[in-house]
């Protein structure tokens, strides 16, 4: 599980720093429950949010797969791409609308995350297949 372990760490690392920067403008603009009208901290707190909502199923989803196949290259590649869409998604919160950077980080979970479904749907399946005894 080393491939999910290093991208888990990693994204962790990145959610602490979501944390913190809605935390930052909180304290600035003295709000303590919701965006207080601020529309940079709407953006905070949305980016932190969406991250919430997505990231955990995606590595849920890599463990599984990495546990049914080990470490592969393109388990690996995946690790590196949410973690890098997701900081692009990130940039992209802070700026206007539309832009490449929210783009790009909003599609690029929905790929990783529809990919990784379809990897372990059919990694279930050929293993269940494998494990069937045979029909007389």
């Amino acid at each position: 599980m080393m491939i999910t372990l290093v991208t888990a760490g990693c994204c962790g690392l990145l959610y602490f720093i979501l944390t913190l920067r809605v935390v930052q403008l909180r304290q600035a603009h003295k709000v303590t429950i919701g965006d207080g009208g601020h529309d940079p901290l709407l953006s905070r707190i949305r980016a932190h949010a969406n991250f919430a909502e997505y990231v955990p199923l995606i590595l849920i989803l890599m463990g599984l797969v990495e546990m049914r196949t080990g470490v592969t290259e393109l388990l690996t590649s995946t690790g590196v791409l949410l973690f890098l869409i997701r900081v692009a998604h990130a940039i992209g919160m802070a700026r206007p609308a539309p832009n490449a950077f929210r783009i790009a980080g909003a599609a690029g979970t929905w790929i990783i995350m529809v990919g990784l479904s379809i990897w372990a749907i059919t990694l279930a399946y050929s293993h269940h297949a494998y494990a069937m005894p045979p029909v007389a």
